[in-house]
């Protein structure tokens, strides 16, 4: 394989001593895998082709307008040092059965290795504890064959991009669906999710000009690019033309059932609701991991991600805190992790930052337009919904569901500290699900290589 998929060292994209299998990798290969790129205004639209000439005749017409991930680097780089606006993201991915109807015959789908991707999110949803597939959003249970993210910083400019693919649709064609993505943030304006907290922290980090600017004592950001890309199978060269796997979901979160938890753990602990809320989630709304502060950091945006929970058995941050959950920070997290690319839907008529009582917050029609990058769902997304956030044994027996992201029967209570610090001595009662699972799928994102030669 010519691009060096378990480099030790971070890749310096911009290096003048950079190979031409790499340049091509990076000539090639969609935006916002490597790198997220800005997505303050999103579209997402689901389609469906009558026919292979349609699916064909979109993507001819669609290739042209999307960038690279070369193309977003520099762009990154020029409105760092002078202020210059990148241009819009235009995202493709296609599932098993979109690749069908571009025409590729089974021999050309047994190319692709997981079998996650291959079955499909609707035939995975038992590994997942998902909703039935009948529940789910109505745009969702048919089969979707393309997704197209559209996103930009500039609202005007999202607008105008995304008129011109709209027109790209075939007019046998169905746009299934479409989500809108409406960045939330708290009063210091920075991105928050529905239940108010920091999110899009514990990243793996790629390349070395934002690794380099990462403290790594005690936890290292950098990954290699083996954990998010794989050769295309279908592109000229799958040597030097790689993808990704894209997991989407979903995800609506009711909040008043969520603040009413809170509320009431606060009030069964005798604690804050600021404590109660971070016990949930591993962090305080600002940011502050709960593992290294008993209350929220006072000096601005204190969302520190260099620490280990070594040590810590749940006293300052529960087993069971959603962060811990999904990356316990001990080294198993290293073969696991995925780039996740979310933006929040739904809008709110409150502010989710304040102190507001739980009656005045929304139930539904809000949440969590998952997205993740993996080289594998089964090992990568599916491992850590199963084996980590859904399973009540994990960590450790009767450590309970993830409190925020967890799928399924909630039969095991949870056991919480009663102080930071504090053995972990009390079990309270079963916490609600607040997320829930309104549809999905596993995608496939090809390199521009693939998408220009179709």
């Amino acid at each position: 394989m010519a691009v060096p998929l378990f480099n030790r060292k971070p890749l310096a994209w911009d290096s003048a001593d950079l190979d031409a299998d790499t340049r091509e990798m990076l000539a090639t290969l969609q935006p916002n895998i490597l790198r997220s790129h800005v997505r303050e205004h999103l579209t997402v639209l689901l389609l469906r082709f009558a026919v292979p000439a349609d699916g064909r005749r979109f993507v001819r017409a669609l290739a042209p307008l999307m960038k690279s991930a070369g193309t977003h680097l520099e762009e990154i780089r020029r409105f760092s040092r002078y202020g210059i606006r990148g241009t819009p993201y235009i995202g493709l991915g296609l599932s098993r059965s979109g690749y069908r109807h571009l025409g590729h015959e089974i021999s050309d789908l047994r190319k692709f290795g997981d079998l996650a991707f291959q079955e499909g999110m609707k035939k995975r949803g038992r590994i997942l504890d998902d909703p039935p597939s009948h529940e789910w959003d109505a745009a969702y249970q048919r089969d979707i064959h393309a997704v197209v993210i559209v996103a930009d910083a500039d609202a005007a400019a999202h607008r105008r991009v995304l008129a011109r693919i709209r027109a790209l649709v075939p007019p046998e064609a169905r746009v299934l669906g479409e989500e809108t993505g409406v960045a939330q943030r708290d009063k210091a304006g920075e991105g928050i999710e529905h239940f108010g907290y920091a999110h899009g922290r514990s990243q793996p980090l790629f390349l070395a000009d934002q690794v380099v600017k990462e403290p790594a004592h005690d936890w290292n950001p950098f990954f290699p690019l083996a954990q998010i890309l794989v050769p295309d199978p279908l592109a000229p060269d799958p040597g030097r033309h790689f993808g990704s796997y894209l997991v989407f979901r979903k995800l609506e979160q009711n909040v008043r059932a969520f603040q009413q938890a809170v509320q009431d753990l606060a009030e069964a602990l005798g604690l804050s609701e600021a404590r109660a809320g971070a016990l949930l989630v591993g962090r305080f709304r600002n940011g502050t991991p709960l593992h290294l502060n008993p209350e929220p950091h006072p000096d601005g945006w204190a969302v520190r991600n260099d620490f280990r929970y070594g040590g810590d058995s749940g006293g300052r941050c529960p087993l069971s805190a959603h962060i811990r959950k999904a990356n316990p920070r001990d080294g198993l997290e290293r073969g696991v992790m995925m780039a996740r690319r979310g933006q929040t839907y739904g809008v709110r008529t409150d502010q989710p930052w304040d102190d507001a009582p739980p009656e005045t917050r929304p139930t539904c029609g809000v949440g969590l337009l998952f997205m993740a990058f993996n080289a594998s769902l089964e090992t990568q997304f599916e491992f850590v919904q199963q084996s980590w956030v859904n399973n009540p044994s994990y960590p450790a027996e009767n450590t309970g569901p993830d409190p925020v992201a967890g799928q399924g029967p909630r039969e095991v209570p949870t056991r919480l500290p009663e102080a930071w610090d504090a053995p972990v001595a009390r079990a309270i009662a079963r916490l609600p699900q607040t997320v829930t699972m309104r549809g999905g799928e596993y995608f496939f994102v090809p390199s521009l290589a693939y998408l220009r030669q179709i």
